[in-house]
């Protein structure tokens, strides 16, 4: 009891002190209680309430602990300004969480993550989270790795400016941990491609995709409807050779675990490159790659619920074909093919002395090189730089060598 009287300081004390005095003359009867709630100053229900903390607790129960005296373990002003001042002035765009680890990892401040949120609001640094919309039941993660993999593009201003550009993500839905994140100038077949790619090199082949109904993954006859899988796209078709499964989501719900994803790296990413005046994109990818992934699945990537793995080593060696855009063209009487308004000889082959007429694929690859292709054959092929120049376009002529996309 002494103890906890030392915690109080004296006038608290007197108070206490007085208002059980009246107290005990209202119990023996000397006075109304009604009139002990006027000696006292207190409303007939504050009266009633003292009462029965009286009558529960004793002397004790009329103390307010509101009123003790600081406690050694509070955090001293110093400390607390030193935090809203690094708020403020360096870390003025990070969300709480991530202001958090900065304050322990780089400035040896550790205090809880629900103080420095409650100092920041009480501050006006940072608003009140509003209350979380109506229950939904999240679905469950795949038991291994690599049996669903999750890709997906998030455009942002990720370097704080007026340009925005595109993160490509592929993520492990076992564990959510990010196998690819590079920074784009638009999600496309290409870019797409190259991420796919670098995951089945470095990874193995999975089992399934999960991603959005954007163009590069699947045809959509009319919006809202489903996808058409009779009519695979460039990716589709890649990943059908390869044997994975595409998934195709229909709403941003359907992806909450890549959309909650986006949102982190969104809250980060921009502060990190900020931190380290990182306003290229080159620079950013390297950052991407060396520091930033492996900082982020330690953080955030969770056991797989099962031991094992669903990867398989990829033993093909055809990946460079497989990994192409392909066009079907048919061969014109000069032994030539279009692509791109771009005019492209074939080679004379040994076998035959002529190909017009036949068809022939022509494969984009994705370091710029360009192949063709009879059958088995490699007929011709062009590097970047070995290209011819694209012609000019008249407007209102029609596109030149007017031939389907192979499926």
């Amino acid at each position: 009891m002494e103890a906890i009287q030392e915690q109080f300081p004296a006038a608290e004390m007197e108070r206490a002190m007085k208002i059980q005095e009246v107290i005990l003359k209202a119990m023996a009867g000397k006075l109304k209680w009604w009139e002990a709630a006027e000696i006292i100053g207190v409303t007939d229900r504050t009266m009633r309430r003292w009462r029965q903390e009286y009558e529960e607790h004793g002397y004790k129960g009329l103390w307010d602990y509101r009123k003790r005296r600081p406690s050694p373990k509070r955090v001293p002003v110093a400390d607390l300004e030193k935090v809203l001042r690094l708020y403020r002035e360096v870390y003025f765009d990070f969300n709480v969480q991530h202001f958090h680890e900065k304050l322990s990892e780089e400035h040896g401040l550790a205090y809880s993550y629900t103080w420095v949120k409650t100092a920041l609001q009480e501050a006006g640094l940072v608003a009140r989270r509003k209350k979380r919309g109506s229950h939904r039941k999240r679905r469950p993660r795949r038991p291994v790795t690599g049996m669903l993999l999750h890709i997906d593009g998030s455009e942002h201003r990720w370097f704080g400016d007026d340009r925005y550009y595109e993160l490509i993500v592929i993520m492990d839905d076992a564990t959510s941990e990010i196998y690819y994140a590079q920074l784009v100038e638009a999600e496309s077949t290409h870019s797409v491609m190259v991420a796919l790619r670098e995951v089945i090199e470095t990874q193995g082949l999975f089992c399934s995709l999960y991603s959005d109904r954007a163009g590069h993954f699947f045809v959509t006859p009319k919006r809202g409807e489903k996808v058409d899988r009779s009519r695979p796209t460039q990716v589709g078709r890649a990943l059908q050779e390869l044997g994975v499964k595409m998934i195709a989501a229909y709403s941003p719900q359907a992806r909450g675990r890549s959309e909650r994803n986006f949102g982190t790296w969104q809250g980060r990413v921009p502060q990190e490159l900020r931190l380290r005046g990182i306003v290229d994109l080159e620079r950013a990818n390297e950052f991407l790659r060396n520091e930033y992934i492996g900082e982020f699945n330690r953080r955030f990537a969770v056991p797989a619920a099962q031991r094992g793995t669903a990867f398989v080593r990829v033993r093909r060696k055809d990946l460079d074909w497989v990994f192409s855009t392909q066009h079907e063209r048919t061969v014109s009487n000069d032994n030539t093919v279009s692509l791109d308004n771009r005019v492209l000889q074939l080679n004379k082959t040994r076998w035959r002395d002529t190909l017009a007429g036949q068809s022939v694929i022509v494969h984009e690859h994705l370091d710029g090189r360009v192949s063709i292709r009879y059958g088995p054959h490699v007929i011709s092929q062009y590097s970047g730089d070995e290209l011819p120049p694209q012609a000019p376009r008249r407007r209102g002529t029609p596109r030149p060598g007017g031939i389907r996309k192979a499926a």
